[in-house]
């Protein structure tokens, strides 16, 4: 029978029991400083941090895993989301959904996206707030690079559930837990400084960061203070080309005004779908990050039974991003010649010959902050040996907004004009623009064009309460439970000034030669294939935003800067009442000892949704295959109300065999609440209409959540201090995915300026062909004198009665899909005895009965982030040298269905990568430790496509990361 060692057991008491606040936790922790064994909590070097990860796992009931800090103030990773990944069945995205920043940010459990996926700091639910930058933010997803890993202690993903945990993690419940004073039980302190080298940064610069832990204890133990700041700066940078606005699909085109180039190779059968690029871009950017992390924790234990504890979490991150592009957008028209791929159907060389095409530079500003306060109570009293109860308080709150004059997000145009020949090759993992029309940029023939300033808000409040309590029946026997009243408020709103002067503003004249500045475009794709290819153009522009910006002003007479107002507003209460109760018992069978736990959470919620609704005027038609809603100044908010309750329950068993070996089965239910858009009240309309169909979106208050059945059977064999070998298997039976559906309506009557009379007498005069630049040209000469045509702007208005009702493809969350995931986890960790030498692995294995058409234009509903992902680290640890090298990878996955700027269904794909870190670091008898850090040593790039390999998302380029420093610890 296995019986838990001293070291397991103070692991357990420090970083296992107390997660939750309860009073068990509090108990335990007395009785584990009078046998004195706290000082077995202070870890210290990567061996002893994998040994406690592995007293985790082996003593927790369900299935856990845990990444423990090897010192105070030293985490295995700088990130904490990159340290999940050293966790079987966890996979991290590195950014959004282009993939820039090359850190980790996102994590997906066992095929869980990060949207249902609940993280928690210390026990607690914890806001979250993250912006989109075009729209409302719509997600749950917690970001991990707003939290430094400093002041972390340790952070445990629990795989299997408990009805003590709060509801919201679908796939997997993640505690980042802290220090706390009084589990450490003596002072302690550590401070750091380290300097970072991105070589992704333009300016090539060294950037601070700075870190200081204090925790002591007074009055006999029965008093603590632990305070920690961290302060960190980031310059780094990334190059990025692709497709950003999507590729167009054969269904999308408008019969007679677009299709296939008349010159083609290996068309596409008839009837076969097929898909066109939309543009070809290339963009580089510079990012300087500072990130402020600090918490205050005070502990009185005034008698032995009743420990008190307040805290506060204040977590700063600000970004200011500066940008700079080359880009072409295709017409799809008949000139030119495509040479095409297989089913799926898209060009590896594609041509397009156009007259009056503006050749696109642009520049691009965003600059937003996320802050995050949080101030808990806790109060764990023991009333006798077997009865114990604790009281947990916070309030939280989580705000990111614009940190920037010009808006959160924010980009002009300033393109030339020309008749031209322009080839787009796909064969490479970089898309290759060529022109013979130019062979570089003159300064003289650029102007600006349109340009949009942009807002966005997302706020979120938590208030929670959570009773608990034990009860031990016997020595083997004892029930917990407890009661939780919680609200959340989320807002999230967005807002632009957006002008759609394609056509130009003013003159070239009007924007000076010494304003540009010419650079190198192949030089920042240099290691991505085809950024050496002869045939890429040369040249970019840079600019300076704010000088642009304040020109652009001038001479357009519009203000360069984000509006005040929002025209989206989604502002949602949900209020939960939970309550649980579980039984915890432990028995033997002959040789073997087992642990049995069956528990039951009820929860019920009510949801309140309020939408800011703007109220569509007309449309106007303002570029080649733009139109663009204008709205009334007054805007309407509508409510609706949903409430729906769950039923969790969940069993574990575990049994110990031989000493060394361990067999897990468990059985729970867990829901993942649905996205903040799915779940809005009202209807909106997107303001940019295309020709054939605009978009929309409404939502469902009472739209249920998403519930999982969670099946596990594992198996655990530790056959040496700090080693083991696992296996296990998964299943996941999930219902209420939303696969939302489309439907066409007529919202408001809004007549198209694109469809009605006046553009197919243009079409016709002007040969048939659809070329839309030449359609709105002869719109202004035949009608630039009524009132609905203004040529000098550049707009044409819809006429009501003349112009047929714009078609709107309305998103209702309305089909639920149910959906099986499983799959396998794989674990390895070897101590070669007292060599200092060590490696752990894994190897997880995902699956799902659903999969994509990528053939098909139709909307698909598609598990997002199915992957296979492994892990190998290899480490040596003795005679104060530690040397760690980690390699992770993470094979393709599915990462978006919908949509692109186009707004039609077009999966996007994140293909499989890899990346090898390494850090090296002595420490000095005196606690001072010298170290040195290399991340993406190999400099990998990040490639996203969509239906095949040749139809590039994007792909970007950054580069790898240095850093050097010294910590002391006492």
């Amino acid at each position: 029978m296995y019986t838990k060692s001293p070291l397991a057991s103070g692991i357990a008491i420090a970083l296992g029991a107390s997660a939750f606040s309860s009073p068990v936790a509090a108990q335990t922790d007395q009785d584990a400083n009078e046998a004195g064994m706290v000082e077995e909590v202070i870890v210290t070097g990567v061996r002893r941090s994998l040994m406690e990860a592995a007293s985790i796992k082996r003593d927790s009931d369900g299935v856990v895993d845990a990444i423990v800090a090897e010192d105070i103030g030293k985490f295995p990773d700088t990130n904490l989301a990159e340290s999940l990944q050293r966790i079987t069945g966890v996979s991290i995205d590195r950014s959004s959904a282009t993939g820039a920043e090359g850190e980790g940010q996102r994590v997906t459990v066992r095929g869980i996206g990060a949207d249902f996926n609940l993280v928690l700091l210390n026990g607690r639910s914890m806001p979250v707030s993250t912006l989109n930058t075009t729209s409302v933010t719509t997600g749950r997803s917690f970001d991990f690079s707003n939290l430094a890993s400093e002041s972390v202690s340790a952070v445990e993903v629990y795989k299997t559930s408990m009805a003590n945990i709060p509801s919201g993690g679908l796939g997997a419940t993640i505690n980042v837990r802290t220090a706390r004073p009084l589990d450490i039980g003596e002072r302690s302190m550590s401070f750091g400084a380290k300097a970072v080298h991105d070589t992704s940064d333009q300016d090539s610069a060294w950037t601070p960061e700075i870190s200081g832990i204090y925790s002591d204890v007074f009055a006999d133990g029965t008093f603590g203070v632990a305070i920690s700041a961290i302060y960190q700066e980031r310059e780094f940078g990334y190059n990025q080309s692709g497709v950003p606005s999507d590729w167009v699909p054969s269904n999308f085109l408008d019969p007679g005004w677009q299709g296939l180039p008349a010159d083609i190779t290996n068309p596409p059968a008839e009837g076969e779908s097929f898909w066109l690029p939309q543009n070809v871009l290339y963009t580089v950017q510079d990012v300087d990050r500072e990130r402020l992390n600090g918490q205050l924790v005070l502990q009185w234990r005034p008698v032995e039974a009743l420990t008190l504890t307040l805290d506060y979490t204040y977590a700063e991150t600000e970004l200011q991003q500066r940008g700079d592009d080359l880009s072409f957008w295709f017409i799809q028209n008949a000139s030119g010649s495509a040479v095409m791929t297989d089913a799926p159907a898209s060009p590896l060389v594609y041509r397009e010959v156009a007259g009056n095409r503006d050749w696109s530079t642009g520049t691009n500003q965003a600059g937003n902050k996320t802050e995050l306060n949080s101030i808990g109570f806790n109060a764990d009293w023991i009333v006798n040996d077997g009865l114990g109860f604790a009281l947990d308080y916070h309030s939280s709150e989580s705000k990111s907004g614009s940190a920037s004059p010009f808006g959160v997000n924010s980009a002009m145009g300033i393109p030339a004009f020309y008749d031209i020949d322009v080839t787009a090759d796909f064969r490479q993992d970089l898309p290759v623009l060529s022109t013979p029309t130019i062979s570089g940029l003159n300064p003289a023939d650029h102007q600006f064009s349109g340009a949009a300033f942009r807002n966005t808000l997302s706020e979120m409040e938590i208030e929670q309460l959570d009773l608990s309590g034990y009860f031990d029946i016997n020595d083997r026997q004892s029930l917990d439970f407890g009661v939780l009243l919680s609200e959340t408020n989320n807002r999230t709103a967005f807002g632009e000034n957006q002008y759609a002067d394609w056509g130009g503003v003013g003159t070239p004249e009007d924007v000076p030669d010494n304003l540009f500045t010419t650079g190198c475009l192949p030089c920042n794709f240099d290691n991505i294939p085809g950024g050496s290819n002869p045939a890429l153009f040369q040249e970019m522009f840079f600019y300076d935003f704010a000088t642009m910006a304040a020109l652009r002003e001038q001479i357009s007479g519009s203000p360069s800067r984000a509006p005040d107002d929002f025209t989206q507003d989604l502002r949602t209460k949900e209020e939960t009442t939970a309550v649980y109760l579980q039984w915890l018992t432990n028995f033997d069978v002959g040789n073997t000892n087992h642990n049995l736990r069956v528990g039951l959470r009820y929860e019920k919620t009510d949801v309140t949704s309020s939408a800011l609704t703007p109220v569509p005027l007309y449309i106007d038609w303002v570029a080649a295959n733009e139109y663009f809603i204008t709205y009334a100044p007054e805007d309407d908010f509508s409510t609706d109300e949903g409430d729906y309750d769950n039923w969790l329950p969940n069993i574990d068993w575990s049994m110990s065999f031989r000493e060394n070996m361990i067999l897990r089965a468990s059985y729970s239910n867990t829901i993942g609440r649905q996205a903040w858009n799915d779940i809005q009240g009202g209807t909106s309309l997107d303001r940019l209409v295309r020709r054939s169909f605009g978009r929309g979106n409404s939502g469902d208050p009472g739209l249920v959540p998403l519930e999982s059945k969670n099946y596990d059977l594992s198996f655990e064999w530790y056959y040496g201090e700090g080693s083991y070998l696992s296996a296990g298997y998964f299943r996941k039976d999930v219902d209420n995915y939303v696969a939302t559906a489309t439907r066409e309506a007529t919202p408001f009557n809004l007549p198209h300026p694109g469809n009605g009379a006046r553009a197919e007498e243009c079409n016709a005069l002007t040969g048939g062909g659809g070329d839309q630049v030449a359609i709105r040209e002869c719109i202004f000469d035949l009608y630039g004198d009524t009132p609905e045509v203004d040529p000098v702007a550049g707009t044409i208005r819809g006429i009501d009665g003349q112009d047929p009702a714009a078609i709107f493809n309305i998103e209702v969350p309305t089909a639920q899909r149910d959906v099986e995931i499983d799959g396998w986890e794989f674990a390895f960790q070897h101590l070669f005895g007292e060599s200092g030498f060590g490696v752990s692995a894994n190897y997880t294995i995902v699956d799902s009965d659903i999969g994509y058409d990528n053939n098909s234009t139709e909307d698909q509903f598609a598990i997002l982030g199915l992957s296979d992902s492994a892990n190998v680290v290899a480490f040596y640890d003795k005679n104060g040298w530690i040397a760690r090298a980690a390699w992770n990878w993470r094979d393709e996955f599915l990462s978006a269905t919908c949509c692109g700027g186009l707004g039609q269904p077009n999966p996007m794909y994140t293909e499989e990568y890899h990346q090898l870190d390494a850090i090296v670091s002595y420490t000095f008898e005196n606690g001072v430790t010298l170290f040195a850090e290399g991340f993406n040593l190999t400099d990998e790039y990040l490639r996203l496509r969509a239906r095949n390999p040749n139809m590039v998302r994007f792909v970007t380029q950054t580069g790898p990361r240095y850093g050097i420093g010294v910590r002391w610890t006492y």
